[in-house]
């Protein structure tokens, strides 16, 4: 069996060099590093994990809790991308990550509270928060390091990496505006999360900066599946008068929301304009192509496993808060180029 001794013998250093290249210590050179590494895969060296959890009473794991059923969670495009993003920062640390997974919040909240007090992982990351979040809130007090991807309601204090999502919506509702909509239609998310009521307070944002009264008929809340957008695009539809756009919160919505209005003989643009909300890889292959929000689901991932092993290490982070910016991509569903019939 290969040891550490024979890798340092190879590459020309000490074994305790060897050891702080496999802990990636920011005291290691990138040259040394390189060399330690090709080293070890010269000699097919592969650290012993467990031994090392117990040497430095750490599980090099980490907890991402997905913070909604896994139905919900792996039909959707978002938590693949920010989960290919965290993989990429846990595979160069050589962390290995642990799934909350279950068929609703609280059985899963009470997985992640169970691993995180059995030392199955470091550290945790939530994938979203809810208002008056009770694992976050449990974490706090057990004193137990996490990060949230999104907002943590009322509270600053807790590290997190988010879009600005009253900004993407106000953006994103006042295009619909200055296009002369003034039905534009909401179909939300679920109102229990943070990001689903922020993006409620921009779409209100842009009706008051025109002076326009929001109408709660014309606001809907539902889970983020395609099923869900297509129900409750058939409920919008039959409003009178018709809204002329609809607002997404959600691309995976969208996928319904098309199917409901062209069942109802409705042309996109030109009947109704549509917004989606995320950018996922499929919306360019619509027809027509989605105007949505792009935000930058994978660099967020990044960013939050960057954050989480940087407080584990004992590295000070500043801001503890990080906000990611977030663009409008205008394409052929909204009708920008045309003359909208109001």
């Amino acid at each position: 069996m290969v040891t550490i001794k024979d890798v340092a013998r190879m590459a020309k250093v000490s074994p305790s060099t060897v050891s702080r290249v496999i802990s990636d210590s920011k005291s290691i050179s990138e040259p040394t590093k390189e060399r330690v590494r090709a080293a070890m895969k010269e000699l097919g060296y592969h650290p012993n994990v467990i031994a090392r959890s117990l040497i430095r009473r750490s599980s090099q794991a980490l907890g991402v809790v997905l913070s909604r059923s896994a139905e919900s969670a792996f039909s959707n495009p978002f938590f693949a991308e920010i989960l290919r993003g965290i993989s990429k920062v846990t595979q160069r640390c050589q962390y290995s990550l642990v799934l909350a997974t279950a068929e609703n919040y609280k059985e899963e909240a009470r997985q992640c509270l169970q691993m995180v007090m059995e030392r199955r992982v470091d550290g945790v990351i939530i994938l979203a928060s809810r208002v008056n979040d009770q694992l976050i809130e449990n974490l706090s007090e057990t004193e137990h390091p996490f990060v949230v991807v999104g907002r943590v309601d009322g509270d600053q204090h807790h590290y997190a990496v988010n879009n600005d999502n009253i900004q993407a919506a106000y953006s994103a509702v006042r295009h619909l505006l200055n296009l002369g909509h003034k039905k534009v239609a909401f179909l939300n998310g679920p109102v229990e999360y943070t990001f689903c009521q922020d993006r409620y307070q921009g779409y209100v944002m842009a009706f008051r900066e025109f002076g326009l009264t929001v109408d709660e008929r014309y606001i809907c809340h539902a889970e983020n599946l395609h099923a869900d957008g297509y129900k409750y695009s058939q409920q919008l539809l039959q409003l009178k008068p018709q809204p002329t756009a609809i607002f997404v919160a959600d691309d995976l919505m969208v996928i319904g929301a098309y199917r409901a209005i062209k069942e109802a003989k409705l042309v996109i643009p030109d009947d109704i304009a549509v917004v989606g909300f995320n950018d996922d890889a499929f919306t360019n292959l619509l027809d027509p192509p989605l105007t949505t929000i792009r935000i930058p689901i994978y660099e967020m991932g990044k960013a939050a496993a960057e954050t989480i092993i940087a407080v584990l290490n004992g590295d000070q982070v500043i801001p503890p808060q990080r906000i990611l910016s977030s663009e409008l991509l205008i394409r052929d569903s909204c009708g920008a180029k045309r003359l909208v019939r109001v």
